[in-house]
């Protein structure tokens, strides 16, 4: 399996850490969850790039693994739009990087959605796994519940495995999303202006969002849209179910485009 380049990009006066695996062009952007880093995907963005044979990009948002630590939150419920329309645009220009696929994760797939939908810049294809576009009790709940764990729990010391600073990421996560005002957090105003194709995969089992997420994307983009509901599925449908989530994204990236 070929080992990915490592190193640190300065975006918007932050280092980010990032790897890129060697591949053809688009290049695949990773974009983690809001508890994610490069760490946290594990073996996914390689096995990626071999399967599919595109150049596979992974990096640490501001605060997260071993990027450079948030020292303010929480950052308030438009964190997920300067990531999309500011820190994501000046690293892929950075890198010059055009055109990517972005494949993003639960706050991942809504930064990809946003970036597709509101940046202005040429998207070559949206992946998104368990992305929310607007707020629901259930996730609510599953972040109340996230809390709990780590003030009773040994969850901040199994963060502290992939993060510089566990406490601050798991806050800049979850205070922004329990605040009173991210209870009216909705992104699907984004959703008309996505002219890309886009894959939109979610867990049956999700515990952060039901499938009207999926739902919602799949009705709303532009662009000629899929949405799968993956059986035996909670909310990591790359840990949960690697090999279907694999295939799906391989045939989507492999599609032709009119």
């Amino acid at each position: 399996m070929t080992m990915p380049e490592s190193f640190y990009v300065d975006v918007t006066g932050h280092q980010l850490e990032c790897q890129l695996y060697p591949g053809k062009k688009p290049i695949i952007v990773v974009l983690h969850e809001g508890l994610g880093s490069v760490g946290m995907w594990r073996d996914f963005p390689a096995k990626l790039a071999q399967e599919t044979g595109h150049g596979v990009l992974v990096y640490s948002r501001y605060g997260y693994g071993r990027s450079t630590p948030c020292t303010t939150h929480p950052v308030g419920d438009r964190y997920m739009h300067r990531e999309a329309l500011e820190a994501l645009p000046a690293l892929l220009d950075i890198l010059e990087i055009e055109a990517p696929f972005l494949l993003g994760h639960s706050d991942g797939g809504s930064i990809a959605l946003i970036h597709a939908g509101g940046a202005g810049r040429p998207v070559s294809g949206v992946i998104t796994l368990a992305a929310h576009v607007f707020n629901e009790d259930i996730c609510i709940a599953a972040i109340e519940q996230a809390k709990v764990a780590f003030e009773t729990t040994d969850l901040k010391d199994k963060l502290g495995r992939y993060h510089d600073d566990p406490e601050g990421a798991f806050w800049l996560w979850n205070q922004a999303w329990l605040a009173p005002s991210f209870r009216h957090w909705n992104i699907e105003e984004y959703l008309p202006g996505i002219t890309c194709p886009v894959l939109a995969i979610q867990g049956a089992e999700d515990e952060y969002g039901t499938s009207a997420q999926v739902e919602s994307i799949g009705n709303k983009v532009a662009g000629p849209a899929k949405a799968r509901i993956l059986p035996k599925c909670r909310h990591s449908a790359h840990k949960d179910q690697p090999d279907e989530v694999l295939a799906l994204v391989r045939g989507f990236i492999d599609a032709p485009r009119v």
